[in-house]
Parts: structure tokens; sequence; C-alpha cells
């Protein structure tokens, strides 16, 4: 059967993909429903008020992830709006309570403002024990995030951005290995400025500083350049190239990391490269080149978003343990530290890399145990 009509097929039978379940297995007694309803909750209700951190202890809250959306760029489909993101909402989900255990609500907004998303989130935090930011469009999704980084109690994620960042990071150091380069010594062709590029060279400059060349439909971004936002000028400060387009920033570099659209490389792109090329073509559903062609233009690494090819960069090997670990181990806020040990943890998941395994597949049982580890002990 055609995938799409498979999706729909059981989008239709099961009407979505998640319910609600209760915890306690057992029979419901006339004795349990006072206990959890009245008269009983009020036990509950009184103790959480005089203690407020007893909430996670006596609700679903210590193990609960809104995964909030405007539905502003969703996957490759673009602004579809709040109502047509539902399916991806449910579908983040589902892939948090199969991997982790994690429960999880999607909370779709009609409300496309900083000011207004801000406002909302901050509405219905109490419910939740950590936000999940999903498919809010750049730039609007930087404001978001820091927001409400600085004013919830919880912990706050946005997964296109940093769960991107990790998974790139965590093939990136792989990668290396099986080429015999060091990181920070990588020139590194960026292609594509939205949210996930941004996220992705912010956390590569601050993990090992290679020279990072990013490219957006103007050409190089580099300092001096007209009519950049104050995230573009952080990323023209990461080199010090005198490329303007995207075939000059290719010459002698070691990896193209492409979040962009289809079709953007072409195999004498990847030649102009050194040898033994990492290239990461990203874009979904369709990557900036095929395997097939960086293949034959001396490409030794190739990885790309898709789950038909090797070294699949999904968001789902990281998510699920970084939200894991932060719930269990009273995680306020993320850092740049936790994001940096979660990419450490997913290369050191691949026992013996090569070419064709630089990243954890997401039905590795260890990724997740692995992955929320490195928030033990942590003071974020």
């Amino acid at each position: 059967m055609d995938l799409n009509d498979l999706s729909l097929k059981l989008h239709r039978e099961h009407h979505g993909k998640i319910a609600t379940a209760l915890r306690d297995s057992g029979p419901i007694t006339r004795e349990k429903l006072s206990a959890y309803y009245s008269p009983g909750v009020a036990a509950a209700c009184q103790q959480i008020a005089a203690e407020p951190a007893r909430l996670r202890e006596l609700t679903w809250t210590g193990n609960l992830v809104a995964v909030v959306s405007d539905g502003s760029a969703v996957l490759g489909l673009g602004n579809i709006g709040p109502r047509a993101a539902m399916p991806v909402m449910e579908g983040k989900a589902m892939l948090f309570k199969h991997f982790a255990g994690v429960d999880c609500v999607p909370v779709v907004l009609d409300v496309h403002t900083a000011d207004e998303i801000v406002a909302a989130v901050k509405a219905i935090a109490p419910s939740f024990g950590a936000i999940n930011l999903e498919d809010i469009a750049a730039p609007l999704c930087f404001e978001v995030e820091a927001r409400l980084r600085e004013e919830l109690g919880i912990p706050v994620l946005h997964d296109d951005q940093h769960g991107t960042a990790v998974v790139v990071l965590a093939g990136l150091i792989n990668a290396c290995k099986v080429t015999g380069r060091r990181l920070s010594e990588t020139r590194i062709v960026m292609v594509g400025a939205g949210a996930a590029g941004v996220a992705i060279a912010t956390l590569l400059h601050e993990y090992a500083a290679p020279e990072i060349i990013a490219v957006d439909s103007r050409g190089v971004i580099s300092r001096g350049r007209d009519h950049l936002n104050e995230y573009k000028e952080r990323l023209a400060a990461y080199h010090d190239s005198q490329a303007r387009t995207l075939q000059e920033a290719l010459e002698g570099a070691d990896a193209v990391i492409g979040i962009s659209h289809k079709g953007l490389l072409a195999r004498g792109d990847i030649m102009r490269m050194n040898r033994a090329a990492i290239v990461f073509a990203l874009a979904n559903p369709d990557p900036e080149i095929t395997p097939e062609e960086a293949r034959a233009g001396g490409a030794a690494v190739i990885a790309t978003g898709r789950g038909d090819h090797p070294n699949q960069v999904n968001n789902a090997v990281a998510f699920p343990g970084i939200f894991r670990g932060a719930l269990d181990h009273g995680v306020t806020r993320f850092t740049r530290e936790h994001l940096m040990r979660a990419a450490e943890a997913l290369a050191s998941a691949v026992v013996d890399a090569s070419p064709e395994k630089i990243i954890p597949s997401v039905f590795d049982a260890n990724v997740v145990p692995s992955v929320a580890r490195v928030f033990r002990g942590s003071v974020g």
C-alpha cells in the first residue's frame, strides 16, 4: 500500500495516535473512587497547596510534557496552521511514550506572535513538567524559547533547533573518527540558516569551534553583509572566509551540512571538497543531494533525514532521552552543557563507528537510558 494511503487509513481507523489511560490498573472500587476523587482528593490538594513541590509526586506532572506548536513551520510543509499541525504533534507524543515512557499532551495554539505564544504557554505551564516547543517558524522561535526559559521554572526546549543540533553533533563526532579528522580543525559549510541551522552552528562552535561557513539564499553569511539579524551576525563570526557563493565556500571544505531544500547540491559541488568529505544532506523528505550522487562526488560519510538510508539524522534519537533525564533528575533548565553531553552519549552509543553507522538507531534500547544518565546530578 502507498505510504500516504496507509497513513490516512491508520489515522482514520484509530482517530489519531494517542489516548489517556488510568495509572491504577486495578479495579476502581467505591473506596478507591472516594480516595481518588471526592472527598479524599482534598488531602492531595491541601498538601500541594502547602508544599507546591509535591505536585510532581502526587500528580502526573512529574512525567508529563506539553508539545506546543502554532503550526507555522511544520516538517517540510511550512505554515499550515495549528489544526493541520496536530497529526505531527500527536506523532511526537507517540514517540515520547513509546521510546521513553514519557506522557505527552499535544497543544496547538491559534496565536502567532511572541507575546501571545509566551502568554499561552505560561498560562498552561502549571499542568506540565516540561515544555517541548515544536514547528514554530524562525526567527519567532528564538524569542519564544528564550523568554519561556527565563520565565518558567520547568525545562523548555525547541526541539527543531536543539534536538537536531544534538544528533548532528553526535554524527559529526563519529564521522570525524571514521575519516581521521579532528572536529576542531574541520572546515564546515552550513547550507541553511533557519532555526535548525543556527542551533547546529552554535552548538558546534561551543563544542569544538571548527570553522563554520553558513550560506543562505543570498550567499555566504559574512561580516559586513547588510540586513543581517542578530542570529545571522552570530553565524558570520564563525569564519573568516572571503567566499561569497556556496560553490566558493565548498572549495577545500571537509564537511557540508544541508538544512535547506531538495537538489541544492550536485556531484560537482562535492568534488570541490577535500578528500573523504562528510555530507549531511538533511532536507526532508528529499535531501539536498542523493546519497548516490554524493558518493559519486567522493563523499566518504553520508547522512540524511530519511529512514531508508544509513545514518538517519532524526530528532527521535535525542529528545526522548533528553526529556526523560530532565524529568527524572529535576532539571529546571536545559543548558548547552546538557546538549553537548547528550551528543557525546549518542556518539558513544555507536560501538564501532563506520561510514554506514555514525548515529545509533531510534530502536536501540540503550539510547534513551544513555542520554538520560547525563542529567544525573545536573544543576540545570
